[in-house]
Parts: C-alpha cells; sequence; structure tokens
C-alpha cells in the first residue's frame, strides 16, 4: 500500500479530527490555517519575504506536531534533532511562534548592540518549530544565496552528558521546507517497534484517542497509518541489491537496527556489502560505543570483528555484563583501560571483565588497589542515595530499586 491516496472527503474528515498532509508528512493537533493578515505581520518582521511553501503550510495549519526522525551532520558528531513541533500564536509554554520572534528579535539586538553595529529591526533567520528550548528550525529569510534555507539549531549540553554536543551548534537541513520535510523519516516501524519509546508513538496514541473518543473511523486511521509509515526507510531493499554502501543514511539506519537487536548476523552482512563503520554513529559515539551501551554485545563483538573502530573510551560505556570475550577485544583494539571501568565492570555483575581491565591498569603503571578502592566507594556512594531517592518516590532510575540494589551488592562483594 505504497501509494496512498485521500479523497477531498476524506482530507476534510482528517482536518476536522486535527491531521493536516503537508508534503507527504502527517501533522496533528493541527491548527486552524493562519490569517492572511497574520502572515503579512509576521513578514513585516522579518529582512526578506517568507518562503512560499513555508506561507503555503501556514494557510493549511498555523502549526501542529510531527512524530519524525532526523539526524544532521553538526559540530562534527551525528545529532538526532528534535523537530517535533511546528509553533503557533497563544501557544502555551515553548510552542508559541510570536514568543520565539520575540526572543530571536531580542537575541539579535543584543548581538548588534556588542558588536557596535545597528540592527535594522528584522529578522534574518524565521523559527517557526523545535522542541522546547532545546531544538529550533529556521527558515532563512535574509535575501541572498542561503534565502530559503531550513536550518536546524541544536542547544549544547553540559560535558557530563557523554557524546553529546556540548556547544550550541547550527546545521542545514535542506535548501527549501519541501525538502526538509522530505528528510524527516522513520528509523524503524513503528508497528512492529520493541522498544519503549520510538517515533511514531505519539503520533499513534493520538490517533487512537482520536478513534476511541471522536469518532474517528478505524479504516480511515489505518489508511492515515498506512500513508505515514511511507516514510519508513527501506534499508533491506538496497542491501540486497548491493547499493546500500552508496546510501549512508540509509546504512546508518540499517547499522542502527543491527545494534538496537543485537543481531551479530546482520553486522557481518553489512560489512561485507561494504558499509563502513567509520566515524559517529549517534552524537559523537562509533558504532562500538553505541552497541556497548546498549548491551548488544553480540552486536559489538561482530563489529570488532568486522573492523569497526574502537574508542580508547569505550569502556566507559559499559552499562551491563559485558563478557570477557568481547573486554579482551576491546582492550585489544585500541580500548584504554581505566579504574572506573573496573567499578562498571563490577557493579554489572561482569567480575571476569573486571578483572581483564585490572589486570591491563597494573601493566599500564597505575596503583589498581587504592585508586579501586576509592573510585568503589565513590560510585557505592551515588548508587545507594540513588536508590534511597528511588524507593523514598522522590526519583525515577532506568534500573529501578532492584536493579540499583543488584549493582550495589555487586560491588560490595567484588574483590580483585
Amino acid at each position: 500500500m505504497n501509494d496512498v491516496q485521500f479523497s477531498h472527503e476524506e482530507l476534510a474528515t482528517l482536518r476536522e479530527h486535527g491531521v493536516v498532509l503537508f508534503a507527504d508528512r502527517v501533522i496533528f493537533e493541527a491548527q486552524p490555517p493562519m490569517p492572511e493578515a497574520r502572515i503579512a505581520a509576521i513578514e513585516a518582521q522579518c529582512a526578506g519575504p517568507i518562503p512560499e511553501a513555508l506561507a503555503s503550510l501556514w494557510r493549511q495549519t498555523a502549526g501542529g506536531r510531527l512524530d519524525y526522525d532526523l539526524s544532521l551532520p553538526m559540530g562534527g558528531n551525528v545529532e538526532s534533532i528534535s523537530w517535533s513541533e511546528l509553533f503557533w500564536d497563544g501557544s502555551d509554554g515553548y510552542r508559541d511562534l510570536q514568543g520565539w520572534i520575540a526572543h530571536e528579535q531580542e537575541l539579535a539586538q543584543e548581538a548588534a548592540q556588542e558588536e557596535g553595529r545597528d540592527w535594522s529591526g528584522k529578522l534574518t533567520h524565521l523559527p517557526f518549530g523545535g522542541f522546547e528550548y532545546l531544538d529550533r528550525i529556521y527558515a532563512v529569510v535574509e535575501p541572498g544565496p542561503e534565502y530559503g534555507n531550513i536550518t536546524a539549531w541544536k542547544h549544547g549540553l553540559p560535558p557530563a552528558w557523554t557524546h553529546a554536543l556540548h556547544e550550541d551548534s547550527l546545521g542545514t537541513i535542506a535548501p527549501d521546507l519541501l525538502g526538509a520535510f522530505a528528510t524527516l523519516h522513520l528509523d524503524e516501524d513503528p508497528l512492529g517497534s520493541t522498544s519503549d519509546y520510538f517515533s511514531g508513538q505519539a503520533l499513534l496514541q493520538y490517533l487512537d484517542d482520536r478513534h476511541q473518543d471522536h469518532g474517528l473511523d478505524l479504516d480511515l486511521m489505518d489508511k492515515l497509518v498506512a500513508f505515514y509509515c511511507r516514510a519508513v526507510i527501506d534499508w533491506r531493499t538496497p542491501l540486497a541489491d548491493g547499493t546500500l554502501r552508496r546510501l549512508p543514511t540509509t546504512a546508518r539506519a540499517a547499522l542502527n537496527h543491527a545494534i538496537a537487536t543485537d543481531d551479530a548476523e546482520l553486522v557481518a552482512e553489512l560489512a561485507a556489502a561494504g558499509v563502513g563503520f567509520e566515524g559517529p554513529l549517534q552524537g559523537s559515539a562509533l558504532a562500538t560505543d553505541v552497541a556497548i551501551g546498549k548491551n548488544a554485545f553480540a552486536a559489538a563483538m561482530a563489529l570488532v570483528r568486522a573492523g569497526a573502530p574502537v574508542a580508547a573510551d569505550a569502556l566507559g560505556s559499559i552499562d551491563g555484563q559485558i563478557s570477557p570475550e568481547l573486554t579482551t577485544a576491546l582492550l585489544a583494539n585500541g580500548a584504554e583501560p581505566n579504574v572506573a571501568a573496573i567499578a562498571k565492570c563490577a557493579a554489572c555483575g561482569a567480575p571476569a571483565s573486571a578483572h581483564l581491565v585490572a589486570d591491563a591498569c597494573t601493566q599500564a603503571g597505575i596503583d589498581v588497589p587504592s585508586a579501586f578502592a576509592a573510585e568503589r566507594d565513590a560510585m557505592l556512594a551515588e548508587l545507594e542515595a540513588t536508590l534511597l531517592e528511588v524507593r523514598n518516590g522522590s526519583q525515577g532510575h532506568y534500573l529501578g530499586a532492584e536493579g540499583l540494589a543488584e549493582r550495589i551488592e555487586h560491588l560490595q562483594t567484588f574483590r580483585l
């Protein structure tokens, strides 16, 4: 059902249920069309005309929500961009269009003052979407070679966020809005996802609510979902016909799938098809980092066997019972031993791996007993404090109380 077509009546019904189709993508919680006078008022705040495609979007819906995947090279990383909101006037919180316009005006005026120049009062970049204060999408409205470009801004996170951007960064999504919408995709089929969180979850819940509580016809809902799922990246076809190595974005989706499903055979198949594993896969994390962090240890071993690079700090990604075989392979291929990794392995119930890392640390000239004691005590204190907060309900944790208690016990009973 790749060629899904909707009648005028079906589109009108979807509109009644807050759904609008634009550039082959689904917008939900769609707002009423933006009046022409309002479009003109926004344009008056810009250094040039509003790109026609953006004006066309606003004439269909003044804002709404999106539920797709989007990744961009940014600051040397491969960054996931959260473009889940299309701003609209009067929206609560972070989605208010005029609020973001005013924010950009303040920033532009401050920048002009700092540089000792006059500001025209006109925006060169018009914010119209994003996610809260972390990610923002702009249309370039300044006349010139970049006019019409759709760009993304991402907020840098503190250094403690490993593999994340640590400085605010910009990246170009596409030369126009239609191209930007075309880059929105689904890394996996939301109808077959095994993850707790996945793109499509919010839209499917919205549609189910419209069906259950507002009478959206089930057949029309299924038809819309089939239309939506056309955005799922098909990596299997190019893998089968031998062209996947020439499609980096598609190959990245295949590799992410192999890691998510801990599929060593698929990793080997990708390697045989000429897919490269160099460079970042998610943020600054290499494929091996991602696999280790997701406890996809079979996929991680397959990656190492296929020659995928291993980062010096790869052992810092350990968060599960890593086997001594994989630990040995990582150490042999560039991972540097450190005392924190000993404690991580021990806490995760991988004592054999902890001893391997400890031996490597000793060979590197580290005074392991004293350094490990300090690292263990610090980790125990943090785990015990977190467990207390989880048990009293003041904090949640992905391990839960039982998992935290298990790690504490592992650390307490481990001996070098």
